[in-house]
């Protein structure tokens, strides 16, 4: 018998670093401490009333205290195929459709559907923290495609090119990305998706930011530029968390071929079976909804984009490119790491970080967490006021250096 109490994948598995950090602001905040925080990855929005007003008469409706189809409504399932349909140019089956307990529940779906042992997935960083940990769940080898402020953050055919291997498997592409706001054009996604046909790979894409942009309706789709054949190894990944302020109801969804889609199914029947019934009413209501009943949000965020966007680019030593999409911002901060905190040399954005904790009471993101040092990410869905304020105790810690 293994001495081991706990499994080795578990072991070697990294705790999510926003959530930790999160978690650690939300703590200090509750005993008092005259807190910043740029760390939640989630709208400070309530759920819209409409879609709250759903759930309870949802909850009422002896139909939703009962075991549904692992799948998913087939009233939530028809409502998502037309929603996608309208937004990434592809038509979709509700058979094609998964609900899952959350966006990074699909990831993870996706992840243990596809991958064998040893099966290679080209990752863009800098990038969300789950991708890597979910790949090396399900057995597959993760591989970081390294981007910068001076390519905005996108990679391009001839950088993955120089990543692809005779294992190489899958892409996982997000756009809108988080960390860092980044949007790819028509023009790029459609590169990207010739790149993909042309390899043979499959595509994992992560359009959980989609509607949540700046200067257009919607980010631009890859499943909009893909071929008949690459539309065999599409799936898509989203939820209702980010656009309709829902992270704590926990509906996202994976749209797939209908092999894969049958997989993933059976997955989550061994998994946790249906989602929350309760949640999937409140999502229809959600997605049935005209564009209109969340606009407040979007206009919200875009002045606040404007407002911290301002004034990070003030701050001698920080370079900051614009998001177009998402709600965060992912400065450099190199011209900081030089300077020295009580005579040594801050060295690191995970020290800089730590010190803006300590000394600043700011809750910032470092940027070592999505494999790209030197970078701090900064979510902006917090009031305009909790900006200037937590933004201006960043000027103020980096002008004592």
């Amino acid at each position: 018998m293994s001495p081991r109490r706990i499994a080795t994948r578990i072991e070697q598995l990294n705790e999510s670093a926003t959530l930790a950090i999160d978690a650690t602001a939300k703590s200090m905040l509750a005993r008092g401490v005259d807190l910043v925080s740029f760390a939640a990855g989630e709208p400070d929005f309530a759920t819209p009333s409409f879609i709250v007003e759903a759930a309870v008469e949802a909850a009422r409706d002896p139909r939703n205290h009962h075991y549904t189809p692992a799948a998913g409504l087939a009233e939530l399932r028809e409502v998502i195929a037309k929603r996608t349909e309208q937004l990434s140019g592809l038509f979709v089956d509700p058979n094609q459709v998964v609900v899952t307990n959350g966006g990074k529940h699909a990831v993870y779906s996706a992840m243990m559907t596809l991958l064998d042992d040893g099966d290679e997935v080209l990752i863009p960083a800098p990038y969300w923290v789950t991708y890597p940990e979910v790949v090396r769940l399900a057995g597959g080898v993760p591989v970081a495609v390294p981007t910068d402020l001076s390519t905005a953050f996108k990679v391009t055919p001839e950088l993955l090119e120089r990543y692809c291997t005779p294992r190489t498997k899958m892409l996982i592409h997000v756009s809108p990305s988080n960390p860092t706001g980044a949007v790819y054009s028509d023009e790029e996604s459609a590169a990207l998706a010739e790149f993909a046909d042309r390899r043979g790979l499959y595509v994992v894409s992560d359009e959980i930011y989609q509607q949540l942009t700046y200067g257009m309706e919607s980010a631009p789709a890859i499943g909009s530029f893909a071929s008949q054949e690459l539309t065999q190894r599409l799936i898509l990944v989203n939820g209702v968390a980010k656009t309709f302020a829902m992270t704590g109801w926990r509906v996202g969804w994976v749209i797939a071929p209908g092999d894969i889609a049958k997989g993933v199914v059976k997955l989550q029947s061994q998994l946790c079976s249906n989602v929350s019934n309760v949640s999937q009413r409140a999502a229809v209501a959600a997605l049935a909804a005209d564009a209109d009943a969340t606009s407040y949000m979007r206009e919200a965020f875009a002045r606040r984009r404007e407002s911290i966007v301002s004034l990070l680019a003030a701050i001698d030593g920080i370079d900051v490119m614009w998001p177009q999409g998402a709600f965060y911002v992912f400065p450099s901060v190199q011209g900081v790491l030089e300077r020295q905190f009580e005579g040594s040399p801050i060295g690191s954005s995970y020290r800089l970080a730590e010190l803006l904790l300590q000394h600043a009471k700011v809750a910032v993101i470092p940027g070592e967490a999505f494999d790209a040092p030197g970078y701090l990410r900064l979510s902006y869905a917090l009031s305009d006021e909790g900006i200037v304020d937590g933004i201006g105790r960043i000027a103020d810690f980096v002008t004592r250096l």
